[in-house]
């Protein structure tokens, strides 16, 4: 059994411990969750190299990934304000690269996006994700996938080459419905796609305002925080957003969902 991590968090991060009783539903967040990211210095140069010339960018690299990353930094604030994505073809023309030739950025929007998620590092799956997405779907549960992501392939082609695509009955991407975490709308969403009521619904997730906010907004019965340092150093936990769990390593969600008829 894994213990629940509550000691030595500070007085604004403790969880309450509350029991799973009528949950049947669990929602995950992807980055940070289910997956981090390994700042490979190879990795992420090659996947820079490579925006570079796809875009087809003739000005030095440096002034380009300068642009680039403030036209980044005012999307970014825009759509925390707004609560909005936007599909992958929108972004890059009208945020990100607009002044570049419209129809050939178009053309390779998916493969930009890709290519800009790359320059952070390469993605993998946490340790124990899949063996523990399989006991939960064992132990009876609903799961799926609750994500703000600017990509529209990349986790759905993750679900597939890592073989955990069949343990998810609804993946909700705010590339695909425009609606962003914390608005409720999108867990609310997510529950109607999935048929549970919210009340029966679980989110596990590493922020410690966004995730919690919009679970406790939508009415969703548990709130699960996976401790997630580099999250933490960016959204230190407030008074206001308290889980009723948190968690360092994903296999500690099978002590907290031990199973429907055991939670009832």
């Amino acid at each position: 059994m894994h213990e629940n991590i509550t000691s030595g968090m500070p007085a604004t991060g403790i969880a309450t411990g509350k029991p799973a009783t009528g949950i049947d539903t669990i929602f995950f967040d992807v980055g940070n969750t289910l997956r981090i990211v390994l700042p490979e210095p190879e990795f992420r140069a090659k996947a820079r190299a490579d925006l570079y010339r796809l875009a087809g960018a003739t000005e030095p690299e440096d002034v380009f990934f300068e642009k680039l990353t403030k036209n980044w930094d005012t999307f970014r604030k825009f759509a925390k304000t707004q609560l909005l994505d936007f599909s992958e073809m929108e972004l890059w023309m009208q945020w990100l690269l607009p002044d570049f030739p419209k129809l050939h950025i178009a053309a390779h929007a998916t493969r930009l996006t890709r290519l800009w998620r790359d320059s952070d590092g390469r993605r993998v799956a946490r340790q124990g994700t899949a063996q523990t997405l399989a006991e939960l779907v064992r132990r009876g549960y609903k799961l799926g996938i609750i994500a703000n992501t600017i990509t529209e392939t990349e986790i759905p082609d993750w679900m597939v080459e890592d073989g955990v695509a069949p343990y998810f009955t609804t993946v909700i991407l705010s590339s695909k419905v425009r609606i962003r975490k914390p608005d409720p709308a999108i867990y609310l969403l997510a529950a109607r796609c999935i048929d549970s009521k919210p009340e029966n619904c679980a989110y596990i997730g590493d922020n410690p305002s966004r995730d919690v906010e919009g679970t406790r907004a939508s009415g969703y019965g548990l709130m699960v925080r996976v401790d997630e340092p580099d999250t933490l150093a960016k959204e230190p936990p407030t008074a206001e957003c308290i889980p009723d769990h948190i968690i360092r390593e994903i296999p500690e969600v099978l002590d907290i969902f031990q199973g429907i008829q055991k939670g009832r």
